[in-house]
């Protein structure tokens, strides 16, 4: 993952998803079909903060986020995820 370029707007943070599992705990392979969207990433940019709320997220969080949050994004070649702070659910 190289060096992006660009900003992101008040509230907004970009997030780097972790890898879907590829099996369980028991050893069981999943197939892609069965597979899951991850539901928690990398923070890689965070935006400034709005009026009313301060950014409580930086860069190098791993956060966990809604199942349905965001706005998938694909920049140069890579996966990323926009979505709101107010998505963000819990920082690991």
């Amino acid at each position: 993952m190289g060096q992006l370029k660009g900003k992101v707007l008040a509230g907004k943070v970009l997030v780097k998803p972790h890898e879907a599992e590829e099996k369980t705990a028991s050893g069981i392979i999943i197939p892609d079909s069965a597979k899951e969207k991850p539901r928690q990433g990398t923070v890689v940019m965070v935006g400034a903060p709005k009026k009313d709320e301060e950014m409580e997220v930086k860069k190098g969080d791993v956060v966990l986020y809604g199942k349905y949050s965001g706005q998938e994004l694909n920049i140069d070649n890579e996966e990323y995820l926009l979505i709101s702070q107010s998505d963000i659910l819990f920082i690991a």
